[in-house]
């Protein structure tokens, strides 16, 4: 971390030290949203390395949570597989349809919102071909077992205890994700990435790979979006195809790196910890509006959320199209001038 400043220093310790000091100091509903933050912070990281390193757009990220979710799913419910074991199989098969999607893509010189409506159209193929799947549950849903027993303990083999325990959890995940996904930017496929994203064609006439490294790049995504599937599905411990696989899904996956920076090492956490609390507190209002009889109660919380999370992408995309986490590193000197890292 030597680009950051003293200040931006501390600013990062304190942050590792109210994390890890969290489940302690915090109520469960705290806890319980600060889980969907560092979730939506890892998936983050995932969608990220796509778009902000290697320029690849994809609208159909829940394509591969759900495809994770429901391969450890089904071999925990089915024949008793711990998902530390089906975590193999769920990388594998989101790593499988991730090469699918990027051979076709690539091959076929498919590229911006072209291959952006590519993933949504596999997502919604897949989602469908859930609905009609009677052994995964179809649409009545993959329901995981839960015993009382496996609430009052820390099972890490099978993924059952306490909420500070999937809290831990994804804590690791996500801050392995922050750590992975810095090694790759500084390192030599972080250079071609970017030259990649900013200019294929001359990437292309220097020598660059532009097929291996892109499909490097969705593969990697798509395996660390399969890893998130296994900890969705058995932090809920129920699947449904509209759920997991929802077009809502994929676009939240999106927010948090367009609202942080896109590109940007700590934009996803950043945005995630901003707009899951400001969804939160919109929630909280609503049903404060529902119950004094301003709106009606069939008004759609998800809906409204939807809308919020529309209108602050637009202002975001308008008035700082590079991200908050850019401009707040700036405002608060939190990262060296260019000319000044590495001294």
């Amino acid at each position: 971390m030597s680009d950051l400043t003293i200040a931006g220093r501390a600013a990062l310790i304190a942050l590792v030290v109210a994390l890890l000091a969290l489940p302690w100091i915090a109520s469960g509903y705290i806890l319980s949203v600060s889980i969907i933050c560092l979730y939506l912070a890892y998936m983050g990281q995932a969608w990220n390395l796509m778009l902000g390193f290697a320029g690849l757009l994809s609208i159909g990220h829940a394509l591969f949570v759900g495809l994770g979710a429901y391969a450890s799913g089904f071999l925990f419910t089915k024949w008793g597989v711990p998902p530390v074991i089906g975590v193999a199989a769920a990388v594998a098969i989101a790593m499988l349809m991730g090469a699918i999607i990027g051979y076709l893509g690539f091959r076929f010189a498919i590229s911006g919102v072209y291959f952006a409506l590519l993933t949504i159209a596999f997502s919604e193929f897949v989602r469908i071909l859930l609905d009609h799947a009677k052994f995964l549950g179809g649409t009545e849903g993959l329901f995981l077992p839960v015993t009382q027993a496996s609430r009052r303990g820390v099972d890490l083999l099978n993924l059952r205890g306490w909420t500070e325990m999937y809290y831990y959890v994804i804590l690791v995940l996500a801050a392995g994700a922050f750590l992975l996904c810095r090694a790759l930017l500084h390192g030599r496929i972080g250079y071609y990435w970017r030259a990649i994203r900013d200019n294929p064609e001359a990437a292309a006439a220097v020598g660059v790979d532009i097929f291996r490294f892109r499909m490097f790049a969705v593969l990697l995504s798509s395996g660390m979006a399969g890893v998130a599937g296994v900890f969705y599905a058995f932090y809920y411990n129920n699947l449904f195809p509209e759920q997991v696989l929802g077009i809502e899904r994929s676009i939240e996956i999106t927010l948090a790196p367009i609202v942080g920076g896109v590109g940007t090492l700590f934009g996803p956490i950043f945005g995630a910890f901003v707009l899951t609390p400001l969804g939160e507190l919109l929630t909280d209002f609503i049903s404060h509006l529902k119950g004094w009889g301003i709106i009606g109660k069939d008004v759609k919380v998800d809906g409204v959320k939807l809308m919020f999370w529309g209108f602050t992408v637009a202002l975001i995309v308008l008035l700082k199209p590079t991200g908050l986490w850019p401009w707040v590193c700036q405002r608060l000197h939190l990262v060296k001038p260019p000319g000044q890292r590495g001294s």
